[in-house]
């Protein structure tokens, strides 16, 4: 061995003798250091491993990307709240033969007999609080001799109808029973599109069934089902039996109330229509406290005002809406108020279109006075009107 070699291959040597001895007799000195500026430590779980997390229970779901493998908790949030509505009223019809020419010879001008027969339907509803009153479709319980209600956890009751709605299409409903499972209230107004919903109701009379969508619009209106409409759309599937159920987010929260689907088929399509639970609440709480529910009425009819009208009209924008017709004695017509006018501003809101609008004046209580700001042969000018009650047709 040459000396170079000798020179290089002894301290080597003496290094890994070292090294050896270093971690014999200092075993931990290589564990990972509590460094808090280091990122956490990722493992991944094994057969045998346990990855149970005692805060699972109260996780929810958090920022966008992120949602619960299950929505588990918020069912049992809220289905115990939802409960089936059934309805029978009594049914007069003539007799099928009556309708054929040669028997009905034999009964000349004289009214023919008819028959009864019991006609059942059933529906959904939401215990909004523990005193025992529901809210569910006015469609749901209308025109019905018997209403029955049952609770998921078995129990059952007749219900009474406390009062209607019947231009948002919502009724409330009270039943004596006592500790009644209540579901919580979530403000319409801070859901978004693509937010989680879960459909909970009595679809086709199956029992109660819990399906999920997302959010697929807001403020859905002009489908013809209400006089006042501002649907939340959903994709949640809703079917016949489903109608007064609870549409719920992802806490089991109630957002809004299923009404309706869009279907060729009689069947779900994935377009689904609830009323927002704040409009629900607010019609509710009415209802309670009155029977009924008050709206002011201006007596005209209105239409957009499209560019092509505003031009005709000498008008450099289109803001505002275009009066068409005011009702004879109404308090437009007494205010002075006439077809041809642009009405561009309520009190101190201006006028954006024709549902803002009528939403502003029905909220206003009858017997008070609004400012409605006008353009008339292009100049512009302010009248009160008186607000009447309005009435709801028949």
């Amino acid at each position: 061995m040459t000396s170079f070699s000798r020179l290089i291959l002894w301290p080597t040597i003496a290094g890994v003798v070292i090294a050896v001895l270093f971690l014999y007799l200092y075993p931990d000195s290589l564990s990972p250091v509590n460094d808090s500026s280091r990122g956490p430590d990722i493992e991944f779980a094994g057969p045998n491993q346990d990855t149970s997390d005692p805060d699972m229970d109260q996780r929810m779901p958090g920022p966008s990307g992120y949602g619960p493998v299950s929505y588990a908790d918020a069912v049992k949030r809220a289905a115990p709240a939802v409960v089936n509505v059934y309805t029978t009223k009594v049914v007069e019809e003539t007799h099928p033969l009556m309708n054929d020419p040669f028997f009905r010879r034999f009964f000349g001008n004289r009214s023919l007999p008819k028959r009864q027969r019991m006609q059942s339907s059933l529906g959904s509803g939401v215990v909004i609080s523990s005193d025992g009153y529901l809210l569910t479709n006015n469609h749901v319980i209308a025109n019905a001799d018997e209403i029955a209600v049952a609770l998921r956890d078995g129990r059952e009751s007749f219900a009474t109808v406390v009062g209607t709605d019947p231009e948002t299409d919502l009724a409330v409903l009270k039943v004596d029973l006592v500790d009644l499972p209540v579901i919580s209230l979530a403000s319409s107004e801070q859901i978004q599109v693509g937010d989680v919903a879960l459909a909970i109701g009595n679809p086709f009379g199956v029992g109660q069934t819990v399906t999920m969508g997302i959010i697929s619009a807001t403020g859905r209106h002009q489908l013809g089902l209400t006089t006042f409409e501002d649907f939340i759309q959903t994709d949640a599937a809703i079917n016949p039996g489903n109608s007064g159920g609870a549409l719920v987010n992802a806490y089991g929260e109630l957002i809004g109330v299923n009404t309706a689907i869009f279907s060729k088929s009689g069947g779900s399509q994935g377009i689904g229509f609830a009323i927002p639970s704040d409009l629900a609440s607010q019609i509710m709480q009415e209802i309670i406290r009155n029977g009924s529910v008050e709206r002011g009425w201006l007596g005209v009819e209105v239409q957009p005002l499209t560019p092509a009208l505003a031009q005709s009209f000498g008008l450099a924008t289109t803001r505002g809406i275009l009066i068409t017709a005011v009702n004879s004695g109404g308090p437009a017509h007494t205010a002075g108020i006439k077809p041809g006018d642009v009405m561009i501003q309520v009190n101190d809101q201006p006028v954006l279109d024709a549902r803002q609008v009528m939403n502003q004046i029905t909220q206003t209580k009858p017997g008070a006075t609004i400012q409605v700001t006008l353009i008339r042969e292009g100049q512009e000018q302010v009248v009160e009107a008186l607000v009447a009650k309005r009435v709801v047709p028949q």
